[in-house]
């Protein structure tokens, strides 16, 4: 069984929310859909401001009103972007106004364990390979981290001109479990390309979260349910 499909769009809507959370009729439904990729798109690839891509961004959320557009940054270092006394948040929310023509209201938001997040796993790899580090170690460093951090699997692929090869080809390691096809695995993807002397080289990252509802379940409701089983009589 061929595992292609995103992760992600595989889950929206069933076990997932989505990331534009907006109502709109048919006739204005392709101009809106356009200015949030815009939007992201700006802010992900500002021209001027360098330090969003070392500020961790890992996912933007849209919603709107009749009145204003919320923006939500989720980010793993927020001071990068909100900067001294919130002066760098009120230029970035100045410029997305001019950018679509409507009322912004931005909000930054911290991630608490980025360890955990795909898009930020494969962002800091990008980084490192983008510092020309080994590849293979850089594999096995974050399988390292990001297990030590609770996670139940994950896998990373590279593919490209790794090491500097005249010929490009696939790496890929694995960690734990990465059930893709069971759609209650909290599966996260994230992807993201290192830009080296050499050329390109992208890099996947999936992450097993757990499963939805671990949060308020719990390993003590999963034992307690357990003990509630009926014990078999082995009498005669």
């Amino acid at each position: 069984m061929g595992q292609k499909v995103h992760p992600i769009a595989f889950r929206t809507g069933v076990t997932r929310g989505w990331t534009s959370r907006w109502y709109a009729s048919k006739k204005d439904f392709a101009d809106l859909l356009v200015e949030d990729r815009k939007l992201r798109n700006f802010i992900t690839n500002h021209p001027k401001k360098t330090q969003y891509k070392s500020a961790g961004i890992d996912r933007i959320e849209i919603e709107r009103t009749r009145d204003e557009v919320r923006v939500m940054m989720y980010v793993a270092r927020p001071g990068l972007i909100i900067g001294k006394k919130g002066q760098e948040i009120e230029i970035l929310q100045a410029e997305l106004q001019n950018l679509i023509g409507r009322r912004i209201n931005l909000k930054v938001e911290e991630v608490g364990r980025p360890e955990l997040q795909a898009q930020l796993v494969a962002l800091d790899i990008a980084q490192q390979l983008s510092k020309r580090s080994s590849f293979r170690r850089t594999m096995k460093r974050t399988l390292e981290t990001t297990m030590d951090a609770g996670a139940k699997g994950i896998k990373v692929q590279l593919a490209g001109r790794l090491g500097g090869a005249e010929m490009a080809r696939r790496e890929k390691q694995i960690a734990g479990s990465i059930p893709l096809s069971t759609l209650q695995a909290k599966i996260d993807y994230g992807f993201t390309e290192a830009m080296t002397p050499q050329g390109h080289i992208g890099i996947q990252v999936w992450i097993n979260q757990g499963t939805y509802g671990d949060e308020n379940d719990g390993v003590d409701a999963q034992t307690g349910q357990a003990s509630k089983k009926p014990k078999r009589s082995h009498k005669r």
